[in-house]
């Protein structure tokens, strides 16, 4: 089977980024140090070269405040030079006040597609990108949210397992908007009472048919490529989502820090060997290619 899509990649320049540009800090995955350099577009496809995917989704990786459009222009031109990546999910702080004006800007760029701001609160901060755990509660932050409806743009949903009841009815509030969740839900707590509170959160946002569980980032907590995790975790969202709601991503260059490429498709492709090929093509390719329009 080919023709994967790669729906959760980045690409960077080191001077746009606060946390590549300077000392190492502690962070979620680790020791970044390997990875502190510009990684273009043709880094990326020259690391994924004869995985057997032929498109992929650009993902936000918050450029330093105020320059989220810049990141969204540049993305463009990259894709205008290259036909890469084929669609960009973008960032907006549905805090601001002044959301609605990147929104609108937004509006211009083809290959437009979605947004993600990260919504996930945890007590470690090294794991909390957010000052309350219940911002998607927030009037103004869901009244600046209800706008990219009228966009038709998708939503990256990024929480941890103690934020998915609240996140399954944001879902229900905004069935219109079709919301991919991140990384299988973060299961950062493996401990039997941390998986037990992550599948039954898992559950509930599985009940909403707007959301959608991207097979992505399972090296992040552990800090390796472990097949078998990898198998564990993805069957289990298998079971809830079923195979017309999953959706294959690398997060790479982040898991550069740990494993090559390769073996990252490789991890989920064993992982849903054991399904039909109509489902193994839906989850490597035909689900990212209807939801983001590639």
């Amino acid at each position: 089977m080919a023709g994967y899509i790669d729906a959760h990649h980045h690409i960077w320049r080191l001077t746009d980024l606060d946390w590549l540009n300077g000392p190492v800090q502690p962070r979620i995955f680790g020791d970044y140090q390997s990875i502190k350099q510009d990684y273009s577009i043709i880094d990326f496809r020259a690391d994924l070269d004869g995985s057997g995917v032929e498109k992929s989704v650009y993902i936000q990786v918050n450029w330093p405040a105020g320059q989220e459009q810049e990141e969204a222009l540049w993305i463009e031109k990259v894709n205008q030079e290259t036909g890469w990546p084929q669609a960009l999910v973008a960032y907006v702080d549905f805090s601001a006040e002044d959301a609605a004006e990147p929104l609108s800007s937004f509006r211009s760029i083809p290959i437009m597609r979605g947004i993600r701001q990260q919504l996930h609160w945890h007590e470690n901060p090294l794991y909390c990108f957010q000052p309350a755990p219940d911002l998607m509660n927030q009037s103004t932050w869901r009244n600046n949210f209800a706008r990219i409806q009228e966009h038709g743009w998708s939503f990256e949903l990024q929480v941890f397992a103690t934020q998915m009841s609240d996140a399954a009815r944001f879902a229900e509030d905004f069935q219109d908007t079709q919301m991919i969740l991140q990384h299988c839900g973060m299961p950062e707590d493996t401990s039997p009472d941390g998986m037990a509170l992550w599948a039954d959160g898992m559950r509930r946002l599985a009940q909403q048919p707007n959301v959608y569980c991207k097979f992505s980032g399972l090296g992040t907590f552990i800090h390796r490529n472990d097949p078998v995790f990898i198998a564990d975790i993805t069957g289990r969202c298998l079971e809830w989502f079923g195979p017309g709601r999953c959706v294959f991503g690398s997060n790479y260059p982040i898991e550069k820090i740990w494993t090559g490429y390769g073996p990252i498709v490789k991890a989920y492709e064993d992982a849903i060997a054991h399904l039909d090929e109509a489902d193994k093509t839906a989850i490597m390719a035909d689900n990212a290619s209807r939801l983001y329009r590639i």
